[in-house]
């Protein structure tokens, strides 16, 4: 049988979410951007206009589907993008690490700040960039990172944020996934 998918309209790409259930009786539309350039370049420029009055000096995201929008978003405002990451390396030297809860993996999962990235954000006016928000873990585990690095959050963005839109009204995204839930 099919996969039941949900159909989306994401700045004129239109696409195709496959439904995977991530806990009894809950199915959440899965948005996968990697690979897909055509959805994250269209996705850049819409979250470009949305993000136009707002003075950042650079983009923050967390590891990994959310980093080719990060790098579309970096080339197109010429502000470096950071990637905090999920696991560490000997090379990532005195990290700030901060532990938050993944609907999608269902487990505790680790963000790293990199030594050589926490020098370079100290201070610095942020905007956090991600594919989807869906509790709002990962966007804390950012925050709280950030907070760490002494930077100031300018903004937060996402290509979709999830569930309850009431949530997420201080979000700049361009649209809202729902949940699916089983009768």
């Amino acid at each position: 049988m099919p996969r039941e998918t949900y159909a989306v309209d994401i700045a004129g790409v239109k696409r195709e979410l496959p439904l995977f259930e991530v806990k009894p009786g809950l199915r959440i539309a899965i948005l996968n951007i990697l690979g897909d350039t055509e959805l994250i370049e269209a996705s850049a420029d819409a979250l470009l206009e949305k993000l136009e009055d707002f003075d950042y000096e650079l983009i923050i995201t967390a590891e990994s589907k959310s980093i080719p929008l990060a790098h579309a978003l970096s080339v197109r405002t010429r502000c470096p993008y950071v990637v905090l990451r999920k696991s560490y390396k000997p090379y990532m030297g005195n990290a700030i690490r901060v532990e938050t809860n993944s609907i999608t993996t269902g487990a505790v999962q680790t963000l790293i700040l990199d030594e050589k990235d926490l020098n370079a954000i100290k201070g610095k006016n942020v905007l956090i960039i991600d594919d989807v928000i869906s509790t709002g873990s990962t966007l804390e585990g950012m925050r709280n990172i950030l907070s760490l690095a002494n930077s100031n959050i300018v903004a937060e963005a996402a290509i979709f944020t999830e569930g309850d839109e009431k949530n997420w009204k201080n979000i700049i995204s361009l649209g809202n996934l729902p949940l699916f839930f089983d009768k």
